[in-house]
């Protein structure tokens, strides 16, 4: 069980990441979430399917959500759309690309094909494998953003949502800001879509249903951590953040939750810490 906490935890903080660029950084509610971990997983398991390496699948699957973060920007920002609605038109359209993409099957299986896991464990314990490749997917994606948001262009984009107004002055495009997050936010939801089929060995359309709802439970553990350990950065609490979620979810089920459930105790969590947030700021 804690090892499957572990792997999932990891596996999910890609997507906690994606949600916090969004919903902290830009002060944009994306729901075009929901419909990006779905892109990527497709994308990945179709283009493994067709006979492509799964590490060019993942990233094709990386590039795909990148589009998809894009389209909700170019939808904001080029035609006035409300951020809100510019999400939702989005994963509306995706939910019909990703049966397209997956051949107008609401599921694919990935049995008997190479995997990132496969390829990487030879003979190392499956479960200590899965777990070492995950930390290094997870190490090397915060490296990366760790790059990217101390650039210049990172520091700006990280303004966007607080204090717009200034980047301006500072002579930054917002608009352009705001599609570029978006887009990065997206690309790596769709990363963790990629991963989580490949970890799993399916992909279901399914599978995008309470994404957003699920990063935003990761991101406010993550945040309310943070509240508490001080010193460490608010990034690195929302990928903890995944991992508390995992063992919380994890719990429930050893103790007999019904798998059905799940949507249920994930807003569940999500009331509570809000709450709790709003009593410890009151």
């Amino acid at each position: 069980m804690i090892y499957t906490i572990l792997q999932l935890g990891l596996i999910y903080s890609l997507l906690a990441l994606g949600v916090y660029i969004t919903y902290s950084l830009l002060n944009f509610p994306d729901l075009g979430v929901d419909g990006s971990i779905t892109l990527g997983g497709g994308v990945a398991i179709v283009a493994i399917l067709s006979g492509v390496d799964p590490y060019i699948a993942t990233l094709l699957a990386v590039i795909c959500g990148a589009l998809a973060g894009v389209l909700t920007g170019l939808l904001h920002v080029k035609f006035r759309i409300n951020n809100l609605i510019s999400g939702i038109i989005t994963t509306t359209a995706l939910y019909s690309i990703n049966l397209v993409v997956m051949g107008g099957k609401p599921n694919l299986s990935l049995s008997g094909k190479n995997t990132i896991f496969s390829l990487f464990i030879n003979n190392m314990p499956r479960a200590i494998g899965f777990i070492v490749l995950i930390l290094l997917i997870v190490v090397i994606t915060k490296v990366i953003l760790n790059v990217i948001f101390n650039s210049k262009l990172g520091i700006f984009t990280r303004s966007v949502g607080s204090n717009p107004a200034l980047v301006s002055t500072m002579g930054g495009n917002v608009g352009l800001l705001k599609i570029i997050g978006l887009a990065l936010s997206n690309a790596l939801v769709a990363f963790c879509g990629a991963v989580l089929v490949q970890y799993q060995g399916y992909c279901d359309i399914g599978m995008s249903t309470g994404a957003l709802v699920l990063g935003l439970t990761m991101v406010i553990l993550g945040i309310s951590l943070q509240r508490v350990f001080k010193k460490l950065e608010v990034s690195f609490c929302v990928m903890i953040g995944a991992i508390v979620y995992q063992a919380i979810i994890g719990t429930a089920l050893t103790l007999g939750l019904p798998t059905i459930y799940m949507k249920l105790s994930t807003a569940v969590i999500l009331v509570i810490v809000l709450t709790l947030r709003k009593e410890r700021v009151a």
